[in-house]
């Protein structure tokens, strides 16, 4: 049995530059990891799913998870069979922001290159990878990364490492494909040059505004955060979970105390970056 973390996956920065004609956007986008997530295990038998969980619902009727995909993918790419028996322990909200079934998908890579003797950076998982779905290669790698193209021209960075972090998402599922249609088509601009926290200070999240617009909702996430003195609040990829950053683990647990005091329905995520 191998068993792998699928960790969320957050935006600090994401620039949307430009529409292309594939149907996809041009991208600049700050990727970075968290501690904590959904769990991905792989064990001998027939290709089959059992998913469990907090969030196992959300996936109820789904049919062909991120995670089938993968692996069939896997076996056609290795010339192996298709097989292997996942669970998946579903502890990310679904539709959220923060890269749960793309995580997921990843971790079924990683578990099966494992299994397969497959080096972890052999390119061709990253190609899999990039067939499966833009935030799939990032949540592959797994590590700090600026991302271009879709998001699947990834270049390692060094990030602030343990940094406290609280996710919060207000229940509430956002389309990604209607987020990126309602965005407003103007380039405001690349991404800066620096360290990874100066990036984050320094650049946007270019769906924020058009998320804010379609789940009015995730104003007032980010207020609650803003109020709690972060070194930075934003909502990560095409929402509706947003993300706070501080300096201390003490004042992530007081934004966390007072939120979910405020918010008893909300969902949130003590944890640190990866």
């Amino acid at each position: 049995m191998i068993t792998e973390n699928a960790p969320a996956k957050i935006n600090l920065a994401l620039h949307v530059r430009a529409r292309r004609a594939d149907g996809y956007h041009e991208l600049e986008t700050l990727f970075a990891f968290v501690a904590d997530g959904d769990t991905v295990t792989l064990a001998p038998g027939p290709l089959s799913l059992t998913v469990i969980g907090p969030f196992s619902a959300g996936l109820s009727g789904e049919g062909d998870n991120l995670v089938l995909r993968a692996a069939r993918a896997f076996a056609a790419t290795f010339g192996v069979a298709e097989s292997g028996a996942f669970t998946l322990d579903k502890h990310l909200p679904v539709a959220s922001g923060i890269g749960g079934g793309s995580a997921d998908a990843a971790a079924a890579l990683r578990a099966l290159a494992r299994a397969n003797q497959v080096a972890l950076d052999d390119p061709r998982l990253f190609e899999i990878a990039a067939a499966l779905g833009s935030d799939v290669p990032a949540c592959l790698l797994g590590r700090t990364a600026l991302g271009r193209g879709r998001g699947e021209q990834l270049a390692p960075l060094d990030g602030p490492v343990g940094l406290p972090v609280l996710l919060v998402n207000p229940g509430v599922a956002v389309s990604t494909a209607a987020v990126f249609k309602a965005w407003d088509g103007i380039d405001k601009g690349p991404m800066p040059d620096g360290d990874v926290l100066s990036l984050a200070l320094a650049g946007r999240n270019d769906l924020e505004a058009p998320a804010r617009r379609l789940a009015p909702v995730i104003d007032h996430v980010l207020t609650l955060l803003a109020a709690g003195n972060p070194i930075l609040a934003r909502m990560s990829g095409s929402g509706a979970t947003c993300f706070a950053l501080y300096a201390s683990m003490d004042d992530r647990t007081a934004a966390a105390a007072r939120i979910r005091a405020a918010q008893t329905g909300w969902w949130c995520l003590e944890t640190r970056l990866a």
